[in-house]
């Protein structure tokens, strides 16, 4: 939710770079020789829009299989049942009350105190959240954990129709709660949900599950950090309800960032160069966001600009998500997954595991470097439909 820019260019330094970083240099005990090639499909890569398909190696993907019954242990407990878990409706007025419009009216007086940037970066929370059939087919494209029949009774498949689930309550909160507002445009912002999912994502996943599960490991604590602050800026402004329901979702997300942490737990356990390797890979790519091709149909036409970059330029101003929560995410992974202290690492997981540990402080510099410059930008603002067309400050 934030402009790519800084950490994509910090990202395409590449493991040359020299910058002095305050944290500790990777210290590998083993000769640093490539590593053993790995055994590929006998028709040879699969390219498709520049993006190698099925790229997991046969004895990787063996790897992944073992981890049915750990999956069963130590994921699958972190679900919550649904008997016992906060509904949509918890939180919304109920409509068979005989004071159903009185307390719609209160809803709408508490939330008129919402300035429209919160509201511009509310929604384009809510239209990511709503692209949920976008990121269950992402996760069944990945080789060896993906839901085979749709029904299947596997770990892998249990999760992603679990989690899918638990994941669907957020959009059907927030967009119950926005329409009640009077707000907002709901027709823009149905039109904005309706392209994003006909678009779908390209996280450059390349159906390989240690990719994969490095991108949710890493977006899962994103959208966790995102709600938390709107959960608190809710707060400020006043509307304790809104504070609850983003805190409520922010929950669920911290609880989803640890199932695929987990799982990438136990692939750093069983295979340490594999891990490093992937995480180093899709830093390089530079973690997108889900919804970044977000298009209303209106914004480009009316300013030139891209629609989810304008979004992510609020939810910087705002203190929502910034390119300094981006440096911070990957540092807690770095130590989650102990890339400093490994001396396990051989060859280019070495060399990748020092790219990794310097990159946090490569992207805070370059923030802080795009901080400086944007005050030259300061006041700039953009219409969104979304807010039907008021102009919202951007930088």
């Amino acid at each position: 939710m934030i402009s790519q820019k800084s950490a994509q260019a910090v990202a395409k330094q590449g493991v040359k770079a020299q910058v002095v970083s305050r944290q500790r240099v990777v210290r590998c005990h083993a000769v640093a020789a490539a590593e053993r090639p790995p055994t590929v499909k006998a028709q040879g890569p699969i390219v498709m829009n520049g993006q190698v398909l099925h790229s997991i190696s046969q004895e990787r993907l063996e790897l992944v299989q073992t981890l049915g019954p750990y999956m069963e242990s130590q994921v699958l407990p972190l679900l919550r049942d649904p008997t016992k878990s906060w509904q949509p409706s918890d939180f919304l007025p109920e409509s068979s009350d005989p004071d159903f419009l009185d307390k719609v009216r209160e809803l709408r007086t508490r939330t008129q105190q919402l300035p429209d940037d919160y509201l511009v970066v509310f929604v384009g929370d809510m239209i990511t959240e709503e692209a949920l059939p976008t990121y269950m087919a992402m996760l069944n494209t990945l080789d060896g954990v993906r839901d085979e029949t749709g029904a299947a009774p596997t770990p892998w498949g249990r999760w992603t129709r679990e989690w899918t689930a638990e994941e669907n309550r957020h959009g059907d909160l927030m967009n119950k709660y926005m329409y009640l507002t009077g707000r907002v445009n709901m027709h823009a912002i149905e039109v904005t949900i309706q392209n994003l999912i006909g678009s779908g994502m390209d996280p450059k996943t390349e159906n390989n599950p240690y990719l994969g599960f490095v991108y949710t490991s890493f977006q899962e604590r994103a959208t966790k950090i995102s709600h938390g602050n709107t959960a608190r800026h809710a707060l400020e402004y006043g509307d304790e309800v809104l504070a609850k329901i983003c805190g409520s979702i922010a929950s669920d997300e911290g609880r989803h960032e640890q199932a695929y942490q987990r799982i990438m737990d136990a692939v750093y356990e069983k295979d340490p160069n594999g891990a490093t390797l992937a995480f180093a890979d899709m830093m390089r790519k530079q973690i997108v966001m889900p919804a970044h091709l977000m298009d209303d149909g209106e914004h480009h036409g009316k300013t030139g600009r891209n629609l989810f970059a304008d979004f992510s330029s609020v939810a910087e101003k705002t203190g929502t998500y910034t390119a300094m929560d981006y440096a911070d995410i990957m540092e807690h992974l770095n130590k989650r997954w102990r890339v400093a202290e490994r001396s396990d690492l051989t060859g280019e997981a070495c060399e990748a595991a020092d790219y990794l540990v310097k990159m946090p402080d490569r992207i805070r510099k370059l923030a802080e470097r795009s901080n400086a410059r944007k005050q030259k930008n300061k006041g700039q603002t953009s219409p969104f439909a979304w807010v039907f067309d008021r102009p919202v400050e951007l930088v």
